[in-house]
């Protein structure tokens, strides 16, 4: 009997190869253009869901095992270590409630609005992207316990990143460290406002148009400025590890190290800050109402030999609190 042979030469594997990329292109092109594809993509993460659970089963025994087998005597300098550090956190923790309560006096003083308490809920990594060029990870929370897109994911650190992709079960995270991740940032130690990029790499992201004669140094601190709505502010993104100053160029070479632990972090909170309306309608208020007889009278005062045209004066509004 004749071999059968192993692989088929035929002008049948051309074809395939011609519809697989020709229903590639197809679905590349729709997923650009419509949005209808979000919800294809959200049906299939959750089919693909338990896979993911199943595929972090062997880390998770891997690490009970490592637990179970530890040495005694390395479980009892695990355990030094921590109360050590529980100590140094009880201390910073006392110190930490006077701080709060001279600022709320403060803020009092000065009519500032109080700020508030961001709710938060825990996620645990599920995978990594293997792809090189891509640094994103899987974790398991979706919009059934409240992740949406946008969503700024933090670590015990540091900021790690925002969710670009929600499924019922899972959301997809772009890290800080994707060379598409930019995010406002200001200095924490003169209050300098910056854009940091990611670099492609885990330990390092680039800090965009800094002035050759900015006041920034190696070791400053880089924290969320809060000022493109998305990321809360005040938490810890980068701390500058590099300054170069090329002579004769207008901007600075500026590479600062992520805090968070991007390779080594397991656990997450997803932060829920407050929408942006609310804050802008905190911001009103009735004394910022300015009536047109009031503005011809600051104009008289400022120029007293002109008088401003009846035509120039703008029609009384009503104040931000009667718009429907």
């Amino acid at each position: 009997m004749p071999i059968k042979p192993l692989f088929s030469h035929g002008p049948l594997p051309g074809y395939r190869l011609f519809f697989c990329v020709l229903a590639a292109s197809a679905l590349m092109f729709v997923d650009q253009r419509f949005t209808r594809m979000e919800q294809v993509r959200a049906q299939m993460s959750m089919v693909v869901a338990p896979i993911q659970w199943v595929v972090s089963v062997p880390s998770d025994l891997l690490n009970w095992g490592s637990l179970a087998l530890s040495d005694q005597q390395a479980l009892v300098d695990e355990n030094r270590r921590l109360r050590e550090q529980i100590l140094t956190l009880s201390h910073r923790g006392q110190r930490m409630a006077n701080l709060t309560a001279e600022n709320s006096e403060l803020r009092d003083l000065l009519k500032a609005s109080e700020r508030r308490d961001i709710p938060y809920i825990t996620a645990e990594l599920l995978s990594l992207d293997n792809d090189p060029f891509s640094h994103q990870m899987v974790v398991n929370r979706g919009h059934r316990n409240g992740a949406y897109v946008g969503q700024p994911v933090i670590d015990a650190s540091g900021l790690v990143g925002q969710i670009t992709a929600v499924s019922a079960y899972s959301s997809r995270v772009l890290l800080l460290a994707d060379a598409s991740h930019a995010l406002p940032v200001q200095l924490n130690r003169n209050g300098l406002r910056f854009i940091v990029q990611g670099a492609g790499r885990y330990n390092s992201v680039n800090v965009m148009y800094v002035p050759d004669t900015a006041d920034i140094r190696e070791g400053d601190l880089l924290t969320t400025s809060g000022l493109a709505g998305r990321f809360p502010q005040g938490y810890p993104v980068a701390r500058v590890s590099e300054v170069f100053h090329d002579p004769g160029q207008p901007f600075a070479r500026v590479t600062a190290e992520p805090m968070a632990q991007l390779q080594r972090s397991r656990h997450f909170l997803l932060l829920f800050p407050p929408p942006r309306r609310e804050v802008d309608e905190n911001a009103w208020d009735e004394t910022l109402d300015i009536s047109a007889q009031a503005l011809r009278s600051s104009f008289q005062l400022s120029r007293p030999d002109e008088t401003l045209p009846d035509q120039a004066l703008p029609e009384p509004t009503a104040s931000p609190q009667e718009v429907p």
